[in-house]
């Protein structure tokens, strides 16, 4: 029949893609505008075979064989239907399996059954020379694309190339119609040390006799004497305040123990955590749900049509990158809360966010394959973004965040 196929390895395409304008082939460094892609491709195939185009095959590889955002966007495209192999962990590295198989098979049936009168090519696996040869015993003309290689040598199987009709190499010009640099994502700034910490760090080490003695440590037959022979000759008052350290437990204690027993402290010790913002006192359990908390998340302030149109947006516009992923998300979430001036009470916490809306956000962000060849878990790098998106985008929106949060 008188049409085209274009059959596309997405591993070898985005590889060979970020190779050559990012020096790396990992394909996170790049971004795909997958529109610009697939009408470029169809529009080369048509001028190169001189015939309409059937369909393109995106052939790729996810974990579980489960669709990651790209792939979702991409089968929603006009004449591209998408097939996956499977992801899998290998001796500490992730490789495809399945994909070369399904080209393959493609391959054969659509000689086989005279569907089209040419095909394109873009991959750089020899494991397709069979299917390859297959087809032209078909009578189909076979096309093999390659990708402008980033040291200029070949980035495909020589057998393919020997055994390919026709051959053609996308240039750095054709391939930058669609593809570009990825953008490092904004990451919140290492915090400077606070005043307080400065001085304490700053202090010159305590001398050795001024160690408190602590008082000594209760046993089953009572309480260590105070002095008395020890041991390496020291008296065991000084053994026992060199080597009892008090627990987080005892501590505690003292705070409820007689003003006699805790001598040393007589309004009880203070319990205290650090954190970014220097030392501060650790709230209590009534104090630890702040006003951010009862804020509505947004899956509660989501309509059943608003949430399929949230699916639509995130299918065919989202990128999926993680700074944007965090300031979708809580654009999503200003604009229907309504009454912006409520968001003012997340100020006082940041850069804390609310631990209900906080694990709806990552859940979120895990639909764009940010949890993809981590092991399910979000990388610290990626959390620091996706917040940092959500942050910046609230600034933008609620009163007084641009005193808050730094660009």
């Amino acid at each position: 029949m008188d049409r085209c196929v274009v059959l596309v390895d997405a591993g070898y395409l985005l590889g060979a893609a970020a190779s050559l304008l990012a020096g790396d082939p990992s394909r996170s460094k790049v971004t795909v505008d997958h529109t610009a892609l697939i009408t470029a491709l169809r529009e080369r195939a048509e001028a190169e075979t001189g015939l309409p185009l059937l369909r393109i095959y995106w052939f790729d590889a996810a974990p579980d064989r489960r669709p990651m955002p790209e792939h979702r966007r991409l089968r929603v495209l006009p004449r591209v239907t998408v097939r996956l192999g499977a992801l899998t962990r290998a001796e500490g590295r992730w490789v495809q399996k399945g994909v070369d198989a399904a080209m393959h098979a493609e391959l054969s049936e659509l000689a086989r059954n005279r569907a089209c009168a040419d095909v394109v090519l873009i991959t750089g696996d020899g494991d397709l020379l069979p299917g390859m040869m297959s087809a032209k015993e078909h009578g189909v003309v076979v096309h093999l694309w390659a990708l402008q290689a980033a040291d200029g040598d070949f980035n495909q199987s020589e057998d393919l190339v020997g055994e390919a009709d026709e051959r053609r190499v996308l240039d750095r010009e054709w391939i930058e119609g669609s593809f570009s640099l990825r953008e490092t994502s904004v990451v919140f700034p290492a915090p400077g040390p606070r005043h307080e910490i400065a001085k304490i760090l700053a202090a010159p080490p305590a001398a050795p006799h001024s160690v408190v003695p602590v008082a000594g440590p209760v046993t089953a037959a009572g309480p260590l004497p105070a002095d008395g022979p020890g041991t390496n000759g020291r008296p065991a008052a000084a053994a026992t305040a060199l080597k009892v350290v008090p627990t987080p437990k005892d501590i505690a204690g003292r705070a409820t123990a007689p003003q006699s027993a805790v001598a040393h402290h007589p309004t009880g010790p203070v319990l205290r955590w650090s954190s970014d913002r220097g030392w501060v006192e650790r709230p209590t359990a009534e104090q630890a749900v702040t006003a951010g908390d009862s804020l509505p998340t947004l899956a509660q302030l989501t309509t059943a049509e608003q949430r399929w149109a949230d699916r639509e947006e995130d299918i065919t516009t989202i990128g999926g990158d993680a700074h944007e992923v965090g300031q979708v998300f809580a654009r999503r979430w200003t604009e229907r809360l309504g009454d912006v001036e409520r968001l003012t009470a997340l100020w006082p916490d940041y850069p804390r966010i609310p631990h209900r809306v906080d694990g709806e956000l990552l859940r979120y962000a895990a639909r764009f394959g940010l949890l993809a060849h981590k092991d399910d878990q979000i990388d610290e790098h990626d959390r620091y973004a996706i917040r940092a998106g959500f942050w910046k985008e609230l600034a933008g929106r609620v009163p007084g965040g641009d005193l808050v949060v730094e660009d």
